[in-house]
Order: C-alpha cells, then structure tokens, then sequence
C-alpha cells in the first residue's frame, strides 16, 4: 500500500512515518508551505523554513520520497484572516482546527490521488476504527451508537490520554476519515520518542511545539496589532451591572475567563464573563460569573450518526487540555444544539469547540456561539 504522510519536521510525524515503512508500506511525506514571514531559525513551530528541511532530512535518512505544498494563499484566507477577524469580533478561534478543516487533509488527499497513493497518514495520537471493529458500546436508550444510523468510519481517542488528539480533528468527514490512517494513536508519546532515539531521527529531541504556528514565538496580541492596528479600538470594562470600572486596549487582546491584564483595582480577582463587539466593551466578573452550565453549538460535524432528532447524553469537552464532562446535547435545529452539562464549566469561550464523546469514540462537534 502507499502512503502519503503529513511531515512537518516534528518527532510525531517522522515516527509515522518510519513506523508505516517498516509496516512494508511505499511511504513518500508531504511538508506544507504554509506563512510568508516565517522565521528561518524559528524552529519552535511546525511548518517553519527550518522544519521543512528537517522534514526533508528525515525523509532522506528513512529512504522516501519528499515533497512540498504551497498552500499559503488558502492558508491566509481560511486560517489567518479567519484567525483575526474572530479575535477583532471578541471570538476566540482554534486555528489548528480550521488548519484541519480546510488545509491539511484536504491538499493530503490531493496530493495523495496526484500520486497515486492509497492513504494519507499524519502523526496525531488519535484512532479510526470501522464500527464493526467496536466492542462493548453502551447499548442503553441514550447511547448514540444504538440510536441513530451511523456510518463506518469512527474517529477515537488516542489511548496516550495525555496527547490525545481527537478533539482537533472533531471536523474529519467520513471520507477523510477513511483515508486516514493514525500510527501513533495506539502509542504513549514516550514510546514515540524512544524510537525516535533508537533509530537516530534528527527530530528526536525536538521540543513540543506550543505556539501558534503563524505566530511563532511572538506573543498573539503583537500579530494583531500588525495585522489591523486600526481596528483596535480601546474601551471600557464594565462590571456586571455595567458600571466602568476600567479600561481595555482593544477587545482582541481578551478572551472569556481571561484574569491577568485587566488592571481591575480591586482586592478580589476579576475574570473576563463576556466580550461585545457592538460596544466594544469587556464585561468582569467573579469566578461563578464566569461558570455556565449550559451553551450552544452550532457549525456542527456529526462523525459516528447522522444529525441526531433527539437528546442524548454524551462526555462534552470545550477546551482540548479537559478531560470531558457529562451533559445532555438537545437539537435545536439543523444545524445548532444545546448542550446542558450537569454541572457548571468553566469559561466557555465563543469561537472555541465543543466536542461531543462517547466513551472514546468521538460522535461530533461543532462551534461555540
């Protein structure tokens, strides 16, 4: 079989790949050339100058073909524009999501069909099962896998529930799905690193890229003001009976639960409960203002059933670093639900994603209004 594996210069990826060659698959890897203003030395990020070659490096080292994708224009439109514009509304914008939405398994399989190749793999720690392979489910009145006509391809967790990556990938169709193939989701990040030390991989001791790719190590708030300076417009910050009792510098600078920055005199601590683009205003509070227990979801993905007619319970998670949380998940339309947790979260930010599990098998998600 012939694979085509997503490498941007990190450990994960080359491990993939390695690992899909001494499975006795042809491999062949793909780097994208994704930013104009990357930084040659800046090797912090993925898909830097410098990460591409070490992609090509680990390429050769492995004896497969490497090639490169220029998808900065698509890139720019769909992540960076998209990426300021939320900010510039108050949204806070996940723009690895939107990376896999609309650039990476998209331009994979293109390449993947000009190649002549049978799957595309990349190196995050998640899983895809067809349901036939799943064992054990939940077969009560609730369970989405017994309710609903589902398709064959499912996305899992990794089982490293440390790196699991599921939560990003929430937006895979089922065709992608199906031409995806994940070597580390059956694998701890550790044992990654160890083969990767094994076999002598130049990525082996490369540090865990943190940053957003696009901004690298400069700090987001810098890249805003580069990228609109005029649309940031300073205002107030209002308490939550809308007295001012501060100051903002531009509403793309805050996020909802956000503490540090505000400049509140005050002896108890302040959080950020709601942004307003109309206003222009950051509305504080206290910790419990911030806590909801409910929100709604819309711009949804269903992956293991269709669009669901009814409620049903489900582990939910809106940030990728929790651990997901009970509640019950009620369709409102087409296209948007409400999500009731049994108890309060904390800070649930618009533009961020709400991700909906059973068990492990990932069965949708979508974007917080």
């Amino acid at each position: 079989m012939k694979v085509l594996v997503a490498m941007s210069g990190g450990v994960d990826s080359s491990v993939a790949a390695y690992l899909l060659k001494k499975q006795g698959h042809e491999v062949a890897g793909l780097s994208f050339e994704l930013w104009d203003k990357r930084d040659l030395k800046d090797s912090g990020t993925c898909c830097s100058v410098e990460t591409i070659q070490l992609a090509k490096s680990v390429a050769d080292s492995l004896g497969i073909d490497h090639f490169t994708a220029d998808v900065r224009d698509v890139f720019y439109s769909r992540v960076i524009e998209s990426f300021c514009e939320s900010y510039l509304k108050g949204i806070t914008p996940n723009p690895c999501i939107l990376c896999n939405q609309y650039i990476k398994f998209d331009f994979l399989l293109r390449k993947a069909a000009e190649l002549g190749a049978d799957m595309v793999a990349t190196g995050h720690y998640a899983r895809v099962k067809k349901r036939s392979e799943i064992r054990g489910q939940r077969s009560d009145e609730n369970s989405t896998e017994e309710s609903h006509q589902a398709p064959r391809n499912l996305l899992l967790k990794g089982i490293d529930a440390q790196k699991d990556q599921s939560y990003v990938l929430y937006v895979m169709k089922q065709e992608e799905l199906g031409k995806t193939l994940f070597p580390l989701g059956e694998m701890k990040k550790s044992d990654t690193r160890s083969i990767a030390g094994e076999i002598g991989l130049v990525t082996a001791l490369r540090p865990e890229s943190q940053e957003i790719c696009f901004v690298g190590n400069n700090k987001y708030a810098d890249f805003m003001r580069g990228f609109s300076p005029e649309s940031l417009q300073p205002g107030a910050i209002v308490d939550m009976n809308g007295r001012v009792v501060g100051k903002h510098d531009g509403i793309a600078f805050y996020t909802v639960g956000q503490r540090r920055g505000l400049g509140i005199q005050s002896l108890k601590p302040h959080y950020v409960v709601k942004i307003d683009h109309d206003n222009n205003t950051v509305t504080a509070g206290s910790r419990d203002d911030v806590m909801k227990n409910s929100l709604i979801v819309k711009d949804l993905n269903w992956i293991c059933m269709d669009a669901p007619d009814r409620s049903f319970t489900a582990g939910v998670k809106i940030r990728s670093t929790m651990k997901e949380k009970p509640a019950t998940v009620s369709p409102m339309d087409t296209n948007r639900v409400r999500v009731v947790f049994d108890a309060p979260q904390w800070a649930p930010a618009p533009g961020q994603s709400a991700v909906f599990y059973n068990d492990d098998i990932v069965v949708g998600g979508g974007i917080i209004e």
